[in-house]
């Protein structure tokens, strides 16, 4: 029988305990500059200062909405890394942890104002060197990497470094005592020489617990084609959620996950090597929202918030998806990087829709902020 982590006890270097969260998220974080005005980043004038990165956006947009959550990295002593500290903390996020490096300066990109995926998008990342890339298993405070009940972890940051990979090998093998481990696949082809390189990111998948990886992504990065052959060749993971761009998510449960709401704690750990999916294993499939596209920027941050949020209250799969949907739906109606998400009522509301109504929503930007609360369960979302 799999049993839960026991975190309670967990100190730190100086034997004071160490406050158990929801979720601790491990990653880098850059100073990012969001263009006022479109073009290309040759011809835009000026630009407004914002933050990005893929773990610090889920460490921030779940504590937007009330779960506890840490996040844990290296930062420069100068301005730019103050400015992350501040502004992470500013969204309820414990940043106690995270390490500050007076020899390497804090990451920062410049973006151009278009969706990523058209031939207009541009990316100018300052990265190289950063310090985040020296990020290594002995740097880290390994007790408040283990006082959480969901790590979650990015490909990202395999790329960054040999030590970070390094660090991502060690925090995925399978060990006794870890929490419940998120892995978002996040391949970058900028980060990777070549495809080959990249593989390593199947098998950092394979140690986790829950994984994310896009369709597109399991096809440029290890050749894989459609939800059912990502499942075959990641046959570890309890939760595997595949995404489908604007067709939806699909979500496979290997048979006998324990629902964290009955454990009162993570289901952590399975012995033993695992065989491959098995044929009762289930498959859950929930189609995307319609939404009027700002920016898609921050949009699978946000997705795999909403599902850890939802996988934290225990809710079926169904739901998992649907909150997952729902807070990539605010990110996607916003400029920057990091959206406001839908309250847990709301949320819960519209996750609750039948399949006709959720079908049939059609959200724009602000609708995160509308009073709907009143509405029944069957009534669109008007566009706002």
């Amino acid at each position: 029988m799999i049993q839960p982590p026991d975190v309670s006890g967990t100190t730190g270097p100086d034997g004071a305990p160490v406050p158990v969260v929801d979720v601790v998220c491990l990653g880098e974080s850059m100073v990012t500059f969001l263009p006022r005005l479109p073009g290309r980043l040759a011809d835009v004038p000026s630009f407004d200062r914002a933050i990005g990165g893929a773990e610090s956006n889920v460490a921030c947009t779940l504590a937007r909405t009330g779960h506890t959550t840490r996040w844990i990295s290296r930062v420069g002593t100068d301005g730019f890394g103050d400015h992350l500290l501040t502004a992470i903390a500013e969204c309820g996020v414990d940043v106690a942890h995270v390490r500050r490096d007076p020899q390497r300066p804090t990451g920062v990109y410049f973006r151009t104002a278009g969706d990523r995926a058209t031939d207009t998008h541009e990316v100018a990342y300052y990265r190289a060197g950063s310090a985040a890339s020296a990020m290594t298993a002995d740097g880290l405070d390994a007790a408040a990497l283990r006082a959480g009940r969901i790590l979650h972890l990015s490909g990202i940051t395999a790329a960054l470094s040999a030590d970070c990979l390094g660090l991502l090998r060690e925090l995925t093998a399978r060990r006794p005592g870890r929490p419940l481990l998120s892995f978002d696949v996040n391949y970058r082809p900028g980060l990777w020489r070549d495809t080959a390189q990249a593989r390593v990111l199947r098998d950092l998948a394979r140690g986790a617990d829950l994984v994310f990886v896009g369709d597109d992504e399991a096809r440029d990065a290890w050749g894989l084609h459609g939800p059912r052959a990502i499942s075959r060749a990641l046959p570890e993971p309890q939760l595997l959620v595949v995404k489908q761009g604007r067709a939806g998510a699909t979500v496979f449960r290997r048979t006998g996950e324990t629902d964290l709401r009955r454990t009162g704690g993570p289901d952590l750990r399975r012995t033993g090597e695992l065989d491959g999916r098995r044929d009762d294993d289930t498959a859950t499939f929930v189609p995307a929202l319609n939404v009027d596209l700002v920016a898609a920027t921050g949009a699978g941050d946000a997705f795999a918030a909403g599902f850890l949020s939802a996988t934290l209250r225990g809710l079926p799969d169904r739901d998992r998806l649907r909150h997952g949907h729902l807070w990539a739906a605010a990110a996607l109606t916003v400029p920057g990087d990091l959206a406001t998400p839908p309250s847990r009522p709301q949320a819960d509301r519209l996750a609750a829709l039948d399949d006709t109504a959720w079908e049939r929503l059609h959200l724009g930007p602000g609708w995160t902020d509308a009073d709907v609360s009143g509405r029944r369960a069957d009534e669109e979302v008007p566009t706002q």
